[in-house]
């Protein structure tokens, strides 16, 4: 039993070191000088610690100063990037998670024709991989006018998402009908007792899938690279990503390019510390693992 219980505790320590590892150096790399990135590779700390790739990512560095310390000249307006990565997710979210839970509580308490047909289609939809509806989406986008704009980056995941029904109908259902039909008791409609009594019972579920889809929004990457190219919808991702092509082949901005990603990490990070528990309280209560 006690070496069972230790062999689970190195797996999961290598687990964790695993998935932290990677993390931690990009952070080591950017505080690394560039001029020493190479030579200074095998030590857990930087022996030359710097903190002049966050300053030239943030744009508070000449071009000068930025190539003095190993920049390849590439510039990056990481505020406004950043500016479009906040909006782009934060519509998402507040406009999915909203549509998201009309759509699960009707599922879970409305009795109408199809309905078990319909969830069924939303379960079929999860196994459905996103790079199938990605050239669709993207001819359907490009029909409308709609590349590089706010309205064709949100378009496709906009109002809803088969998880996000999925996981707030599983909820939705386990709320006591009791509840619910005193409500109706007391003249109550089905959309007051879905505003009324639903909603403000269903506060942690919704904040905990409101953080999974803003962590997805704020990752994504494929779809904003390809419909939103202009500088004034571009976000973070796509960003760092036109920023290290431009940085030589020979020579890439290593440096820049960790210290970017780290700081766009950051948002996420803070997220997950003030909502984590109940994040994972929620998953241990709907069964998802």
């Amino acid at each position: 039993m006690r070496a069972g219980r230790i062999a689970a505790w190195t797996v999961l320590g290598l687990a964790v070191l695993v998935t932290v590892f990677p993390f931690y150096w990009m952070v080591r790399t950017a505080l690394t000088d560039a001029q020493h990135l190479f030579s200074d590779n095998f030590s857990l700390w930087p022996r030359h610690f710097t903190w002049a790739n966050f300053k030239r990512v943030l744009g508070l560095s000449t071009l000068a100063e930025a190539q003095a310390a190993g920049g390849s000249g590439a510039s990056l307006d990481f505020l406004l990037y950043l500016r479009n990565s906040v909006v782009y997710t934060a519509v998402v979210v507040a406009v999915q998670t909203l549509s998201c839970a009309m759509a699960a509580y009707a599922l879970a308490r409305l009795r109408f024709r199809g309905r078990e047909a319909l969830f069924s289609a939303f379960v079929a939809a999860l196994m459905v991989p996103p790079i199938f509806t990605l050239l669709p989406n993207f001819a359907l986008v490009r029909n409308l006018g709609l590349l590089n704009t706010f309205a064709g980056l949100v378009a496709p995941i906009l109002l809803m998402t088969p998880f996000t029904v999925f996981f707030l109908r599983q909820f939705f259902l386990s709320l006591p009908r009791e509840v619910e039909e005193a409500a109706v008791i007391d003249g109550a409609g089905v959309w007051s007792v879905f505003w009324r009594v639903a909603l403000p019972m269903s506060r942690g579920p919704l904040i905990t899938i409101a953080v999974i889809n803003g962590v997805y929004a704020w990752k994504d990457y494929l779809w904003p690279l390809l419909v939103g190219q202009d500088e004034g919808s571009r976000v973070l991702t796509v960003a760092l990503g036109v920023f290290l092509q431009q940085s030589p082949n020979a020579r890439p901005d290593w440096t820049g390019l960790m210290a970017g990603s780290t700081l766009s990490v950051i948002p996420v990070l803070l997220l997950l510390l003030v909502f984590g528990k109940r994040l994972a309280n929620s998953l241990n209560f709907t069964g998802i693992k």
